[in-house]
């Protein structure tokens, strides 16, 4: 592969001397025509005792012109001045800082979303991040209260460990949206950074907290955050927890989906983000995928081209193969006229 690159990034700043490599089929038919009329005939009784016989001269002899082509067309080569050119980029990124808020409540794990709300969107998560190479990623998480399980890093690797580990019941049951919302905007208000985002999902009613989601969105229009909100869940009913075991097991039963969509959207368009609806997985997907888009990192790439000629192998390889036949048929295959 090394050697693809390095004839790929060869340029030749002469190249008009190429055209002389068309000569090389015509001197090479010039030279076999010879050849056939310098054959000398003498005639023999019998050639039974010599007949078959082949050496390492006989061999070798007619691949003597072929010494000569190579020679030729290196010499060529040398003539066109190749160049490799070699590029180096130096990017300079200016990140953003997003903070995931994520809930999870035990209405989660309804399975409107195959197998869950929760795992499905643990996936659809890790699929964004990976795409977010020089932003800083911090996750919140919110029940019936909250708290930063990882703060802002690059360290994506992290991140993703602690989204894999997540499951509901860590945190007393509850829908806490602005003490979700709060945490987050703690997370970024001493951030340096000039762009800040909050992406919070949830699939239910602020119903806990002693923070009205209100009042964390205007903390956060106050500190120029953008925030994205998400509902989660199907449109009618959905196959959701309704109670919970001794054991810690949920049982589950039809139940309504109720999202406040009118309070999501409402912190969207405070914050000067949006406000956006996932019915399964393929929507989340696209969902994500918009907010890719809307949120793009500010990225200057400068361009940096180093040359070294390259003639000196060619030239080289040129003079040992035309003086490698003048020297053979001069001394192991000289021949008598």
């Amino acid at each position: 592969m090394d050697s693809i690159r390095w004839i790929q990034n060869i340029e030749f700043i002469q190249a008009w001397w190429l055209w002389l490599l068309l000569a090389v089929p015509f001197l090479t038919y010039w030279h076999v025509r010879k050849m056939r009329h310098r054959q000398v005939h003498m005639s023999f009784s019998s050639i039974s005792a010599i007949e078959g016989i082949k050496t390492v001269r006989t061999i070798l002899y007619p691949f003597l012109p072929v010494l000569l082509a190579l020679g030729y067309s290196s010499l060529v080569l040398a003539l066109a001045k190749p160049q490799l050119s070699l590029k180096e980029e130096e990017v300079k990124a200016e990140g953003i800082d997003i903070v995931m808020v994520m809930d999870i409540s035990s209405s989660m794990l309804a399975q409107d979303f195959q197998p869950d709300r929760l795992s499905v969107s643990k996936e659809v998560a890790k699929a964004f991040i990976d795409k977010r190479v020089y932003d800083r990623i911090g996750l919140v998480v919110f029940a019936g209260e909250s708290f930063t399980q990882c703060p802002l890093t690059t360290d994506h690797r992290v991140v993703k460990d602690f989204l894999d580990g997540l499951q509901c019941g860590l945190l007393e049951d509850g829908t806490a949206i602005g003490m979700g919302l709060a945490s987050a905007v703690n997370r970024v208000k001493d951030s340096e950074i000039t762009s800040k985002v909050i992406i919070l999902l949830t699939d239910g009613v602020n119903n806990s907290g002693y923070i009205k989601p209100l009042t964390a969105a205007e903390i956060a229009k106050e500190l120029d955050t953008r925030v994205y909100t998400i509902g989660v869940g199907t449109r009618g009913q959905a196959l959701s927890p309704v109670q919970r075991r001794s054991d810690g097991r949920y049982i589950f039963g039809m139940a309504n989906v109720e999202i406040d969509e009118r309070l999501l959207n409402e912190i969207a368009e405070m914050t000067g983000g949006r406000y956006f609806r996932a019915t399964d997985e393929q929507s989340l997907q696209e969902i994500y995928d918009e907010i890719d888009e809307l949120e793009k990192t500010e990225m200057e790439i400068t361009t940096f081209k180093r040359y070294s000629d390259e003639y000196r192998p060619f030239l080289l390889f040129g003079i040992i193969m035309i003086l490698a036949n003048i020297v053979l048929k001069m001394t192991v295959f000289k021949t008598i006229p």
